[in-house]
């Protein structure tokens, strides 16, 4: 017995005194997903790639708004949301302790404005997306960027409209204007 205890007191604690002391963690330990609103562009890659569907996103065209939402206790903290963030807008931290009294402690939500059209005035993409486009083709060395603009500005239906106004049609013979009248 005498044996065993010798053993004991050389070996020393097994266990951390965690409630009381902080625990030591390791590198790269995957704590829960931290939301950085500012640096969102609302491209939904995060929501794409979430395996347990945690991070939801829900457009609202009539008030003009996205919803991005992430329940905590859906969150199995892969780190998938912040591998495929384009932006950066998702971190992992080291906080794991996620208990709480009530339910909606647990999420984290954020409304993100969209971009009306410029030619019909509909909402279609998140305004953030197409500063973040055309920030990109600035830093890429693009000269134009205005003109990028104006075609970012327009929903895909008003640009298909638009570039099919433009084609001549054989069969009706050259258009001009938008009226698509015949020359």
């Amino acid at each position: 017995m005498f044996k065993l205890l010798k053993k004991v007191l050389q070996v020393g604690e097994a266990t951390s005194r965690y409630p009381w002391q902080p625990l030591e963690l390791a590198p790269g330990f995957r704590g829960k997903p931290v939301y950085d609103f500012d640096r969102c562009i609302a491209c939904g890659a995060c929501a794409t790639a979430c395996p347990p569907n945690a991070i939801t996103m829900d457009q609202n065209r009539e008030r003009g708004v996205v919803t991005w939402k992430l329940d905590y206790g859906r969150c199995i903290f892969c780190g998938r949301c912040e591998e495929v963030c384009p932006a950066g807008a998702i971190r992992l931290s080291t906080d794991f302790e996620l208990a709480s009294l009530v339910r909606e402690d647990l999420y984290c939500t954020a409304d993100l404005g969209l971009m009306p059209c410029a030619a019909c005035g509909r909402y279609f993409a998140p305004r953030r997306q197409v500063e973040y486009a055309l920030t990109s083709l600035r830093q890429a060395g693009f000269a134009d960027v205005d003109r990028w603009r104006r075609v970012l500005e327009v929903c895909p239906q008003c640009r298909r409209r638009e570039r099919a106004l433009a084609v001549p049609s054989p069969a009706l013979g050259a258009r001009k204007g938008k009226g698509g009248e015949r020359a």
